[in-house]
């Protein structure tokens, strides 16, 4: 063996889930928002937190290997990124994700990737796998939300209509429905029809309420696939869909939108966009295990292998925008 060849690599993919429940840990002792509201030491972090200071100065030190704390003479602080994204005073606080990227279901479809690699999806379960009214999809919604508001606001910003156009706007599996509900802020004269799970779109409803623009925000329960969207919609939000299913269920809901649109109108849809290569950039390219691993048929698809849905069900052209640094991409397509 080559002297300048090691093992690190290969231990430490190994041992990666314990970064994942080292963090989920901090998240659920709430150690950043308690170092956030003034806890630095070891000894004052546990008393806050409740728990033992031999406990609390290992994980912290172990934060602060990963780059999620600062350590300076005993004393811990939050990262820039941390003080944002993993304080529950922040705005952004994404530490509700983690219910459900770390749900036990979630962690079983790893478990069983061999079978996924080996048949080409994911097992169907004896349980029937996570029901639309199984409660981790409101959690999902909660917890998602901050991590989408970049791209939402992005995604605003790219229509460029006139401030006070009359716009009817189709968010399809809208979740949280931060996407609709940004496009209302930014023009005041959008009328939005959220598609998803009454259950879930009750958390959209409480964030348009948040947010100011409820009587502008409304409802249609039920799946994408079976629901009547309406007509003569100027825009359809179609974010983070498309990678759950195969090609021709890909086009089915595309041809779908298409009759529900405008002439000239357009489909704004949010996905992880590798390159041609299937290899880069990283983010984008190792989403088609997520979909391996969780789904029948789903994938990451190129922008030429979208581009061909689109045109397939009828679409005139599409255009690609990464929406840079995030890992997302906007693809938008005119009827």
């Amino acid at each position: 063996m080559q002297s300048d060849v090691t093992p690190i690599l290969v231990f430490e993919n190994i041992t990666a889930f314990q970064r994942s429940y080292a963090l989920k840990s901090a998240i659920e002792l709430d150690v950043f928002t308690k170092i956030a509201e003034g806890s630095q030491t070891a000894q004052e972090i546990a008393k806050a937190c409740g728990a033992s200071e031999r406990g609390i100065r290992i994980l912290c030190d172990y934060m602060t290997v990963l780059g999620f704390l600062t350590k300076e003479n005993g004393s811990y602080d939050l990262t820039e990124s941390t003080a944002v994204f993993l304080n529950q005073n922040s705005p952004a606080y994404l530490g509700r994700a983690v219910d459900f990227l770390l749900y036990p279901q979630m962690i079983e479809n790893f478990e069983d990737l061999t079978y996924a690699v080996k048949t080409g999806g994911a097992r169907e379960r004896e349980d029937g796998g996570l029901e639309p009214e199984h409660p981790i999809w409101v959690q999902f919604a909660r917890g998602m939300m901050p991590m989408m508001m970049p791209a939402a606001q992005m995604m605003a910003a790219k229509l460029g209509a006139e401030k006070d156009a009359k716009l009817k706007i189709l968010d399809i599996a809208a979740g949280h429905g931060i996407f609709g509900i940004m496009m209302a802020q930014q023009y005041r004269d959008a009328e939005i029809y959220a598609v998803d799970w009454k259950n879930v779109l009750e958390v959209a409803e409480e964030n348009a309420q948040n947010f100011g623009v409820s009587n502008r925000h409304h409802k249609i329960e039920g799946s994408a696939f079976e629901v009547d969207f309406g007509t003569d919609y100027d825009l359809v939000l179609l974010t983070n869909f498309l990678h759950h299913f195969d090609v021709p269920t890909c086009e089915e809901i595309l041809r779908k939108i298409h009759k529900s649109l405008k002439e000239g109108g357009k489909v704004f849809t949010l996905e992880f966009v590798p390159n041609e290569d299937r290899v880069s950039p990283p983010a984008e390219a190792m989403f088609s295990l997520t979909m391996l691993a969780s789904t029948p048929s789903g994938d990451a698809y190129t922008f030429s292998e979208l581009e061909k849905m689109f045109q397939n069900a009828g679409f005139a052209n599409s255009e690609h925008h990464p929406l840079s640094p995030l890992p997302q991409h906007l693809i938008i397509s005119t009827k």
